[in-house]
């Protein structure tokens, strides 16, 4: 079991994540709005700016504060800091 840090000593199990993606979309944000009305949603921005969506195969959102670019670095192992 792998972790990878999405901010503010936040982690989530990279065998879960699906997508790493922008919120910029209007379905993301559907996606989003949907995850809030049914309490699927952690936000862990720490009242920053949404930069990423992460998709879990156990149908929760996680927001992050983080780009997905460096949360997908971060999953490869790459360090961006």
């Amino acid at each position: 079991m792998r972790f990878v840090n999405i901010g503010f000593s936040s982690v989530v199990n990279t065998d879960k994540i699906v997508s790493v993606v922008s919120p910029e979309s209007a379905p993301i944000k559907r996606i989003v709005q949907m995850s809030k009305a049914s309490s699927t949603l952690i936000d862990a921005t720490f009242g920053r700016k949404c930069q990423a969506v992460i998709i879990t195969d156990s149908e929760y959102i996680v927001l992050s504060a983080l780009t997905p670019e460096t949360i997908s670095s971060r999953m490869e192992g790459r360090s961006d800091e």
